[in-house]
């Protein structure tokens, strides 16, 4: 069998002693874990962005939902985005997608909203799913204010995100909601029958604490829904233009490269990327080549699709 320490990359073989072990992902360690994954370093401050911190009213009887709002300088109508962070259903902030959102944010001239979504097991889904589609409606009643330009809307999710920004696309796709101009989903988390791989799924993100983050997030409910698992849905047609980005000895190799070619079936127009010796959360070394093209992929996709409309 082949070992699978000789399928890293180069470049991302030094991060993995300093990369968390998330193998003990437990009710028992999960608030250490969201300790972990809530550690973030000062972001640089970049010119021509101003970044505020604010709070979205919730739906109904929902909570109010916390968030950073990324706005670039000057008053030309703006694409936007709805970012949705990573953490396996569990954990993860907004804060730690910081720096790549400033940094996004005045390379792509956009206003982007990050979201911190209610995390499971306290806020099983669909909590997730309606703070996240709370958000979505709030960018465009605020469009005129924010100057956004409704028609260049996009969706972003990194991971357990991904996988909440794929469930959104289908649930406005279904109840008729408005346009998405892209779906970018790097590594996302799509279907909870996930099984062990033979090579994928060694680092970061492993087998055990997948099935720890879909069981807390669908809290046993039956049938499982496509919104909360997307990887499940049989039906993609008139889904938004979709970019992904996964590593191949990421734990979602398969289900990413299965709903890639299920969109394709569909006529989606879909961009897909894998990136050898690459494991789950490899876009955050940013020193590594791969992470390097990681993010000219993921750029242009969102120029392209802004260019579009």
């Amino acid at each position: 069998m082949t070992d699978p320490d000789a399928l890293v990359d180069p470049d991302l073989r030094a991060a993995l002693a300093v990369l968390p072990d998330l193998s003990v992902l437990s009710l028992e360690t999960l608030n250490d874990v969201r300790a972990i994954l809530a550690a973030t370093r000062p972001s640089e401050e970049i010119a021509g962005v101003q970044v505020t911190r604010i709070s979205i009213p919730g739906a109904s009887d929902q909570p109010d939902i916390a968030a950073l709002l990324y706005r670039p300088e000057g008053t030309a109508m703006r694409p936007a985005i709805l970012n949705i962070h990573g953490g396996g259903m569990v954990a993860g902030t907004a804060e730690r997608d910081d720096a790549s959102m400033r940094t996004l944010a005045v390379a792509l001239d956009a206003v982007i909203l990050s979201i911190d979504y209610r995390l499971a097991p306290e806020a099983p889904y669909p909590a997730a799913m309606e703070d996240s589609m709370t958000s979505l409606e709030w960018l465009h009643q605020q469009a005129s204010n924010l100057g956004i330009d409704v028609r260049r809307i996009a969706l972003r999710g990194t991971s357990a995100g991904g996988g909440i920004a794929t469930g959104l696309a289908l649930l406005v796709r279904d109840r008729g909601g408005p346009e998405i101009a892209l779906l970018s989903l790097v590594y996302p988390m799509l279907d909870d029958r996930t099984e062990n791989h033979p090579v994928a799924g060694k680092y970061v993100w492993p087998i055990a604490a997948n099935r720890f983050g879909w069981s807390s997030y669908l809290n046993g409910i039956v049938p499982v829904p496509i919104y909360a698992a997307p990887g499940r849905a049989d039906h993609l047609a008139a889904m938004p233009p979709t970019f992904i980005a996964v590593g191949s000895i990421d734990l979602f190799i398969d289900e990413n490269l299965r709903f890639a070619q299920a969109l394709i079936a569909a006529g989606v127009p879909t961009e897909l990327h894998v990136y050898p010796g690459a494991y789950h959360g490899f876009t955050l070394i940013s020193g590594a080549g791969v992470a390097r093209r990681f993010e000219q992929d993921s750029l242009a996709a969102f120029q392209r699709a802004f260019a579009a409309v």
